[in-house]
Parts: structure tokens; C-alpha cells; sequence
């Protein structure tokens, strides 16, 4: 069993808006060069837009990806810079809606002319801005685990994190190795949420369970009790969850108050948040916090050369990062650090800047091969393709293998927390765990 100080997704909103875009490096200054320019050389800021929630309810998701930019951006500019060019990351602000979210991907295409690359959209959002994402030719490494992009056609689309429905799944399985046999799905109506539901029921099915409930959640209301009686009168022995902090809060308050005692829940990543812990250790307490609730996380190195690297950047980076210790062993802050280095690398080996020029070099500076050299950060690539080397990049996040539609596959580890707010590893589900519910 490994304990360690996993914060899945930060805490909320623990760092205003205006420090959030305060950018890495040279900052958020512009560049003669710019990303959708022809080459190499000539100096300058590249900006790495994250383009993310950094208010409303999943204002989190924001701050936990911004988190990976600030410290790739760190070494990659100490290290030299990419083809003469320095990094800065600059955040966008989509609200968590794609009603806010078109129009400031919008406006970041048309005004940012040295665009170099992107983290996000996240999957509030991801429907609606990545056509035309994808038709401005910047790459993306996309956050969302919306399904429909399971087989994205888009070229520049990438993900490095688990799609939501491989999360489903992970949940299923899990359940199904506990033992349990029946259970209710309780989740929130928002795009982030659902998508790990259908999965999950037809998953939790396949492996001989029965979803005797199946609840949908708007985030924010005073009282959950009608939900949690319809959740109680169908008697489950497990629920399966996804909500925000303060949702959770008061649904499994209500629930614990009806039924007279917890019920065991697994839920979705966003559980394994310190302010999701705060928020319903005070509601239900933090023994039956701790005896009773667990969850699936997309699994990320927390020691070892690769992670060191990472996180002693991360830990210096508190001009721009509040508390940045709590993302240390952050799998979403881990992966969309990894995916930076990857950008930067592919630039030196296009010998461009330009995304329609580098994008593709992104499978031949992951993907493992015979000759090829293994590095595990920006400083050691950057080096062995100045060598005249091929390489593979294993940053924190461990391998990156992409399939046919750009998403990388990953193990899953199944987490609880301890009395002191840190995440215990209880279990760990290989791909072919997850296959076994598909």
C-alpha cells in the first residue's frame, strides 16, 4: 500500500483569476515568430494557451492544469528556450460553458498571433471550441474524456488523460473486485460528470451488477433529501459519484441523516480533491470519510527521475502557482506538464514552431522504438535531438502511447484518504482490468 499527498484537482479557487493569468517566463508577451509562423529562430514569448474553466463550478479543472503549464514553461525557458523562443503559459477563461467558451476561443485565435500550442478545452467545453481549434491548426492536449472523441478525427486533438469512459469503466470494476453486486449512479447533470455514467451502468452490467438507481444531480441546491430517499428506497449496496464539493457536501450529509449511517460510494477523480475532502469531512465526518468512500485517479509517477525534475519546478513556482505543493503528485497537473515538454520537443524536432509543421512530430517524440533514446524531461530531449538522436519522452506521467486518434492509454489507481488529507493507493487496474467491463 503507497500513501502519499495526492491532490486530484487542487483546491478550489485557491488562487484569484488575475494570478492565474499571470504568465510563465517572459510573460504574456507576443513574438515577431509566431506560432503559425514558418520556422524556427527570431526570439520571443511562444504562448501555451490553458483554455479551461477558471471560475464557475468547475473552476478547479482550471487551476489544476495551469498548475502543469507553469513548471514545464519554467525549465523549458532555463534550459534555453525552443528554437530561440521562450514559453509563457496564458490562461482563458471559459466559465465551464460553451456559450462563454466559443467566444473566447474566439477571440484567443484571432488576437494571438504567436500561439503556439494549447492545454485544454476541458470537456465542458470541448464540443463546441474544437472544430475550430483544429481548423486555426493549433495543437491541442485536450482535458476532456467526452467518448465522442474515443475516435477523434481532428489532427490537431490530443489526450494524455483517460477518457471518461475508460473512467466508467474503472469505477465497475472496481465495485465488481469489492464485491458488490448492486448500486446507484449519483452524478451531476453537468457535461463533466455524465460522461463517465454510461460506461459505468453498462460496464457495472456486463460484469454481473445491476444500477438499481440512477440519480442526476444539479450542482448548488440547499437539499438533496428528495434524491437521497429516491437513492435509499432502491437500496443499493454501493454508490457511484460524481459532484462538486459542496454538492457532495450536503447530499451525503442528507443521505447519512435519512439512512442513519454512510453507505459506501466510489467515485470519479474529482473526489480525491482536497477541497472535496474538507467540504464532506465536515458534513458526514472524517471516519466515514476515510472507512467509506474511495476512488478511480488516472495513475501518475510520485517519485523516480522524471517526477523529481517536475516537481522541485513545480515547488519554485509559487509566484504563479498558490500552494503549488498540492500538486505534486496530481495526475491532470502531471500529464499537461508532460504534454508542454512534448510541444517544445516536437518543435526542436520540425525544426518549427508552427503547429502545422510540428504536430506531427508528436508521435516520434513519444512513442517507444528500437534506437530510440529515452529522456525524461525537456533538458535530456532537448540534448539528444541536438545529438541527432530519436527519443522517447517519459515524463511523470509515465509512457505515452497514442493510438490511431491521438489518446493515450493509462493504468488507474483506486485511492482513500487518511486522517491527515492524503490519498492512500488501495488498488491498481490495468487496461486490461478495464477491458474485462467493456
Amino acid at each position: 500500500m503507497h500513501v502519499h499527498n495526492r491532490s486530484k484537482l487542487g483546491a478550489m479557487l485557491t488562487i484569484s483569476v488575475a494570478a492565474a493569468l499571470v504568465g510563465c517566463g517572459s510573460g504574456s508577451s507576443t513574438s515577431s515568430s509566431s506560432g503559425g509562423g514558418s520556422g524556427g529562430g527570431g526570439g520571443g514569448a511562444l504562448v501555451v494557451a490553458v483554455v479551461s474553466p477558471f471560475t464557475g463550478a468547475d473552476a478547479v479543472f482550471g487551476q489544476v492544469v495551469f498548475a502543469g503549464c507553469v513548471p514545464a514553461a519554467s525549465l523549458i525557458n532555463s534550459g534555453g528556450g525552443v528554437l530561440g523562443h521562450t514559453i509563457s503559459c496564458q490562461s482563458v477563461d471559459t466559465h465551464g460553458d460553451a456559450a462563454d467558451a466559443v467566444p473566447a476561443v474566439e477571440q484567443l485565435l484571432a488576437t494571438t498571433p504567436n500561439l503556439a500550442g494549447m492545454i485544454g478545452p476541458s470537456a465542458d467545453e470541448a464540443t463546441a471550441t474544437v472544430p475550430a481549434i483544429n481548423r486555426a491548426q493549433v495543437t491541442m492536449f485536450a482535458d476532456t474524456g467526452e467518448a465522442a472523441f474515443d475516435q477523434s478525427q481532428y489532427q490537431y486533438f490530443w489526450r494524455l488523460t483517460p477518457a471518461d469512459d475508460q473512467a466508467g469503466y474503472a469505477m465497475a470494476v472496481w465495485a465488481h473486485k469489492s464485491g458488490y453486486t448492486t448500486a446507484a449512479a449519483v452524478f451531476g447533470n453537468d457535461v463533466s460528470a455524465q460522461g463517465s455514467v454510461p460506461t459505468l451502468m453498462s460496464g457495472f452490467e456486463k460484469l454481473g451488477g445491476t444500477i438499481v438507481a440512477n440519480v442526476s444531480i444539479a450542482p448548488g441546491q440547499s437539499s438533496y433529501r428528495t434524491e437521497a430517499q429516491t437513492v435509499l428506497a432502491a437500496h443499493p449496496q454501493v454508490i457511484f459519484d460524481e459532484m462538486d464539493p459542496q454538492t457532495s457536501a450536503t447530499f451525503f450529509n442528507q443521505l447519512k441523516a435519512l439512512n442513519g449511517a454512510m453507505l459506501p460510494a466510489i467515485g470519479a477523480d474529482p473526489t480525491l480533491t482536497p477541497d472535496w475532502f474538507t467540504a464532506v469531512s465536515k458534513a458526514i465526518g472524517t471516519p466515514d470519510l476515510i472507512k467509506y468512500v474511495s476512488a478511480e485517479n488516472p495513475a501518475a509517477d510520485t517519485s523516480g527521475d522524471a517526477w523529481q525534475v517536475f516537481n522541485t519546478a513545480l515547488l519554485a513556482s509559487s509566484a504563479q502557482v498558490s500552494d503549488p505543493g498540492q500538486y505534486s503528485t496530481q495526475s491532470y497537473t502531471e500529464h499537461e506538464y508532460d504534454a508542454v515538454n512534448i510541444m517544445a520537443l516536437a518543435m526542436i524536432k520540425a525544426s518549427s514552431v508552427s503547429p502545422a509543421k510540428y504536430n506531427a512530430q508528436i508521435f516520434n517524440v513519444t512513442r517507444p522504438r528500437s534506437g530510440a533514446v529515452v529522456v525524461r524531461n525537456f533538458a535530456d530531449g532537448k540534448r539528444a535531438l541536438a545529438a541527432g538522436h530519436e527519443i522517447q519522452y517519459v515524463g511523470p506521467g509515465g509512457p505515452v502511447l497514442f493510438d490511431q486518434w491521438h489518446s493515450a492509454a493509462s493504468d488507474f489507481t483506486i485511492e482513500r484518504w487518511d486522517a491527515s488529507g492524503a490519498n492512500v493507493t488501495i488498488g491498481t487496474l490495468s487496461p486490461a482490468d478495464i477491458a474485462t467491463a467493456r
